[in-house]
């Protein structure tokens, strides 16, 4: 299993130390750093940044929002970003959610997966440098009856094939991921749930692209916090287990409620999001079950996260992505040199 690390977004509060801990982790061998987006930092320009910066670790968006740019731009920026990195770009894609689709780039959030599935179709075809031309639902390329013709990319990627990831979470979306996408990246994993509520869909997929999971990557994300008090980490991510399971969506479509939900945690999911969209978020934040906490989360000792990490590579994560956790600089390196530690404890590296 391969370790990755998640910068996050920048903007967050820790922009001064963030090419710090990239740099650190590419000298630590991790495998690939990534960097999101949502309405304010967008993930490009900090990956250009990082990837400038540093050596050997690959750099890739979690997530370019599809909703954010049309698929030609999208094409355009992997391959220069490719370029530029030396090959060291992965495309990370995904539909974000209906508030900020609809509200910060007024695009209707409707359709998703088919939108998903074209858009993904133009992205692979237009890197190829074939002439671009597309007749689907939610795009046609060029337009008809106007002055447009086919082009084709005029830059070169580093590869003839960019790694291309999709943001996956429902049980429809994580199986066209298998059938469509390179590796999907999941939020709020847990070891003892991953079967259920993402393994089997994704392939489903693959087995319906006639494919097998053979060098598909699975590849979610988890916060590592290193301290002997579990219990006292774990109250750090409540804030943002609450804000996730309790605030990200409306109370008819929010994707990690219904993720909470379907790993048990039905009632308690419920009670976190009547809270939180009734204002009181620190009452959801008080009322995110410990073990869900913990269960998506490495906490604890070096031995305890090397436990746990070798229940996620059982469970079939391929590269175990972390965010280094820390008030201070030396206590976010100190969480990836655990982290490091902890694969080659568990006999992983």
């Amino acid at each position: 299993m391969r370790l990755g690390i998640n910068l996050g977004y920048w903007g967050a509060g820790m922009d001064g130390d963030n090419l710090a801990v990239a740099q650190e982790a590419d000298r630590l061998g991790y495998d690939v750093c990534w960097a999101a987006e949502a309405y304010g930092s967008d993930a490009p320009t900090v990956l250009a940044w990082v990837a400038a910066k540093t050596e050997r670790i690959d750099v890739g968006s979690a997530i370019m929002q599809i909703p954010a740019r049309q698929p030609a731009m999208t094409a355009m920026t992997a391959a220069t970003l490719d370029s530029l990195s030396g090959g060291r770009f992965r495309l990370g894609l995904g539909v974000s959610g209906p508030q900020v689709s609809e509200g910060w780039y007024g695009v209707k959030f409707d359709k998703p997966l088919a939108r998903t599935r074209e858009y993904v179709e133009i992205v692979r075809k237009a890197m190829t440098r074939e002439r671009l031309g597309y007749e689907g639902e939610h795009w046609t390329l060029p337009l008809p009856d106007g002055p447009g013709k086919p082009l084709k990319l005029t830059v070169h990627p580093q590869r003839e094939h960019i790694p291309l990831y999709i943001a996956a979470i429902g049980p429809k979306n994580l199986e066209q991921t298998g059938e469509i996408a390179d590796g999907a990246l999941l939020i709020f994993p847990s070891a003892d749930h991953l079967e259920d509520t993402a393994l089997r869909h994704i392939r489903a997929g693959r087995e319906k692209a006639g494919l097998t999971m053979d060098g598909f990557d699975v590849c979610p994300t988890v916060p590592l916090a290193l301290g002997d008090d579990v219990d006292a980490l774990a109250d750090v991510f409540r804030p943002y287990t609450a804000l996730y399971v309790g605030g990200m969506g409306s109370r008819k479509q929010n994707f990690y409620n219904q993720l909470a939900r379907r790993m048990g945690y039905e009632k308690e999911a419920a009670e976190v999001q009547d809270k939180y969209l009734a204002g009181d978020k620190a009452g959801a934040a008080a009322a995110v079950p410990h073990s869900l906490i913990d269960r998506t989360t490495l906490l604890g000792s070096v031995e305890r996260i090397a436990d746990r990490m070798a229940a996620y590579a059982a469970a079939g994560v391929t590269t175990l992505t972390v965010a280094p956790a820390g008030f201070t600089l030396d206590e976010r390196v100190a969480a990836l040199r655990a982290g490091v530690e902890a694969l080659e404890r568990a006999g992983l590296a």
